[in-house]
């Protein structure tokens, strides 16, 4: 009968221990399907075309008309030179005085053909067939680098072909073929009035118009090999995904030292001042990641005593990678701090008592009681402090900035390839930190599973009292210590208890040691 309860017990506890594995391969399968199903619905081109590989360009047989060097200008920027403002502008490049431009305005398309091109391939814009093939050549090769923005053949706005170097429409100017600086041209657009430079224009495409015989189109590639290029490091910068890496792993260590060792110290603190430096230590939980990096950038800087004696002592820290590390500390640390003062305050508050009784210092109360039976809540707050450390973008921004490979983390590049309209790379970045924050949490919640289940084994209890000493000395002749009713006798070598201790403090003894069976030590 024993056995056969042993065998069904032990049954019962293989199969809850499967339990959670096979939570975590459903989980994990769920997430593989995910990513399978976010890659299937995601256009192949928004996937793998960089603007490098995408078609640049294309003829028409019928009209003998050939683009080349087709590309997208998808937002411009306001130009000075030389202390004159030329307004909002798109640069086309240098010696691209003759390049074809096609204009997004607000109520048309502003077709740019310079009389010499035009007159060199024969193109003529009152020749509907030939003004109607340029334009499906246009949004052909648009729609492939459109990168997320609205191609041209969505946009249901009237094309018109303009050949001056300067059009004007309402209370915007427009000019082509600026030469602002030496051989180098620009299309700027200004505003009269009240309006902005920028409402001119939403983007630009240039490229060369050839006849067709002149144009020389490349074979397209399989989506395979545009893959292989979109990730070919000459490409794609993988820059942001170290220098996160390297910032949340640096970060880790002072949040997880600093959060355990303000929680443990924070228990002892008297209660009218224990409720200020709880608001101290979480308050960047809930600013704003803007005001967080505004007030450390303040700090650092030449505006305070403190950014001007740094600074003075050649330690400057704004705009620098160690910058970015501390915006990750600060913002990271409430949740290690929080986590961890919540899993300490629920420790049973007999059995550290207990232990101080029996002579323990407080430095081994914290890391033979606290740690080991507050870890399942320490290692959730690691997490999510890692989490919160590598996924920081406004404090980093305003303290650290953006700078490719040194302080460029991962939501940085995901927030400047939107703007500037890689919308393929932006999107591999997301796939990348989901990853990413999968396998941590993943990870952790499996070893954490993983201890607790090995503490709750009753192996885990005998060996941890022999290795202890914690094992009573029986005085009874039974065989078995842990079934004799006996009264156990002995002094607990473990805690230190003195020989000549009273019974209250052989009770106290057993409380700990009963925690240690329940897997709380």
């Amino acid at each position: 009968m024993g056995n056969h309860s042993s065998q069904t017990m032990t049954g019962l506890g293989s199969r809850a221990a499967s339990g959670p594995k096979a939570a975590y391969a459903l989980l994990a399968l769920a997430f593989a399907v995910l990513l399978a199903a976010l890659a299937l619905l995601m256009p192949a081109r928004a996937l793998a075309a960089p603007a490098d590989d995408a078609p640049t360009s294309a003829v028409d047989e019928a009209t003998n008309l050939g683009i080349s060097e087709f590309e997208r200008l998808q937002i411009g920027s306001s130009k000075t030179y030389e202390d004159k403002d030329f307004g909002y502008a798109f640069p086309l490049g240098k010696d691209k005085a003759e390049s074809v431009t096609a204009l997004v305005t607000p109520d048309r398309i502003l077709v740019y053909v310079p009389e010499a091109v035009a007159a060199r391939v024969g193109f003529d814009p009152a020749n509907e067939q030939q003004a109607e093939a340029l334009q499906s050549l246009m949004e052909q090769l648009d729609r492939g680098i459109a990168r997320g923005g609205a191609p041209l053949d969505t946009l249901e706005l009237p094309y018109e072909y303009v050949s001056d170097l300067e059009y004007r429409n309402g209370a915007f100017r427009y000019r082509f073929a600026q030469e602002i600086e030496p051989d180098y041209y620009y299309v700027t657009c200004t505003a009269d009035g009240k309006k902005k430079d920028k409402e001119a224009a939403r983007f630009c495409d240039l490229f060369t118009l050839k006849t067709a015989d002149q144009t020389e189109v490349a074979a397209e590639k399989t989506w395979f090999q545009q893959v292989c290029d979109f990730l070919d490091p000459e490409h794609l910068d993988y820059r942001p995904l170290w220098v996160s890496l390297k910032t949340a792993g640096v970060a880790m260590i002072f949040i997880f030292s600093l959060g355990l060792v303000a929680a443990w110290r924070s228990m002892h603190v008297r209660s009218r001042w224990k409720s200020i430096l709880d608001s101290i230590f979480t308050i960047p939980m809930v600013l704003p990641p803007t005001v967080c990096g505004f007030l450390l950038l303040l700090l650092f800087g030449q505006s305070t005593a403190v950014g001007r004696w740094l600074i003075d002592h050649g330690i400057e820290l704004v705009f620098s990678w160690p910058a970015a590390v501390i915006a990750a500390v600060v913002v990271g640390f409430p949740l290690m701090y929080r986590t961890a003062l919540g899993a300490f305050e629920a420790l049973d508050a007999n059995m550290l008592d207990a232990a101080r009784t029996l002579g323990w210092s407080e430095i081994r109360i914290f890391t033979r009681l606290m740690m080991p039976n507050a870890w399942p809540s320490i290692a959730a707050g690691t997490v999510l402090a890692f989490a919160r450390a590598m996924g920081e973008f406004g404090a980093t921004l305003f303290v650290a900035g953006n700078y490719a490979g040194v302080t460029q983390t991962m939501p940085l590049a995901i927030f400047y390839s939107w703007m500037g309209g890689n919308t393929d790379v932006a999107i591999f970045w997301v796939i990348v930190v989901i990853f990413i924050s999968f396998l941590v949490i993943l990870f952790i919640n499996l070893y954490s599973a993983h201890v607790q289940n090995y503490r709750r084994s009753p192996a885990h209890g005998k060996s941890m009292r022999k290795s202890k000493g914690l094992a009573p000395k029986q005085t009874c002749g039974c065989s078995d210590a842990d079934q004799c009713q006996c009264k156990n006798q002995g002094s607990d070598q473990g805690l230190k208890e003195p020989a000549d201790a009273a019974g209250s403090e052989h009770q106290l003894s057993g409380e700990i040691d009963d925690q240690g069976k329940g897997g709380r030590l």
